[in-house]
């Protein structure tokens, strides 16, 4: 127990509990849903602790402490709890991010301790579609090879850079961002259309339950945009994740990024929800 209220560290023994929590809210839980689902709650296989808040003796709230803190169902009371509990061993995650109201109320409770952060995307609506998309895909999507790799990576670091607003080479030099665009690419999880040894269009499936899978790094050259690419894209790698992955597409966009989010509505996403982040 911290201060006034009970958080506590989760392992295997609460996985059902767990997952019905996360099972909840699939489209909004993905991200979480697919390390429990792929590493149980070990914290040594989940690679982060997964606090529990309690209820009348049973789980009712949950938050995920690792490269990301993400609370999951967590009302006044939870967050507060997860907030104490975050402020006593310090900052360890590079950002905030999940429902908005819970994170907001969740910073609220931080910022004072943690400092400013980098960035606050305040508002990052969520979309999920599980229909096949009304506009043609393009039939020169297909999955990245490892061969590819080499091709591939520069765009990945292009968009992550992009978006988060510094290179994911920084620090280890990249060995981690390396890594992780090889381990989706084994996995079948990344897209891209490549002409002449350029990446065109470029997207990552990046979590992955049993009842949806969440897409990310979304990307087109600068000079290609405006042309019909990212629609035609998304609608490959929608088609062919409702074929092959799962039963339901999600992903989040910043809700300033109007021409993504025109993009992803034609191809038929519809909004869900609404994220923050929060990033360090």
């Amino acid at each position: 127990m911290l201060g006034s209220l009970p958080v506590r560290v989760l392992d295997d023994r609460h996985r059902d509990e767990a997952l019905s929590i996360l099972d909840a809210d699939p489209v909004a839980n993905v991200f979480v849903a697919s390390r429990v689902h792929a590493a149980g709650l070990d914290p040594r296989r989940l690679g982060a602790q997964m606090w529990g808040y309690p209820r009348d003796g049973r789980l009712s709230a949950l938050c995920y402490a690792g490269a990301n803190l993400i609370p999951v169902g967590a009302g006044p009371e939870a967050v507060r709890a997860f907030g104490e509990r975050a402020q006593a061993q310090g900052r360890r995650c590079s950002s905030i991010v999940g429902p908005l109201e819970a994170t907001r109320e969740l910073w609220e409770f931080l910022a004072p301790y943690w400092g400013p952060p980098r960035a606050v995307r305040a508002a990052q609506p969520v979309m999920a579609t599980s229909a096949d998309p009304p506009v043609p895909a393009d039939p020169g999507v297909r999955r990245v090879e490892m061969a590819d790799f080499e091709v591939v990576y520069p765009a990945c670091v292009a968009m992550f850079t992009e978006e988060v607003g510094v290179s994911p080479n920084g620090g280890d030099g990249g060995v981690l961002y390396r890594a992780r665009v090889a381990e989706l690419i084994r996995l079948g999880r990344a897209f891209a259309r490549i002409e002449d040894g350029r990446v065109m269009f470029k997207a990552e499936i990046g979590a992955v339950t049993p009842q949806a899978c969440q897409v990310q790094g979304v990307w087109v050259p600068p000079d290609l945009r405006g042309q019909g690419l990212a629609a035609a894209g998304m609608a490959a790698v929608v088609r062919e994740s409702l074929r092959s992955i799962a039963p339901r597409v999600s992903l989040y966009v910043n809700d300033y990024n109007t021409r993504a989010r025109a993009v992803y509505r034609r191809v038929g996403f519809a909004e869900t929800g609404t994220f923050m982040s929060v990033l360090f």
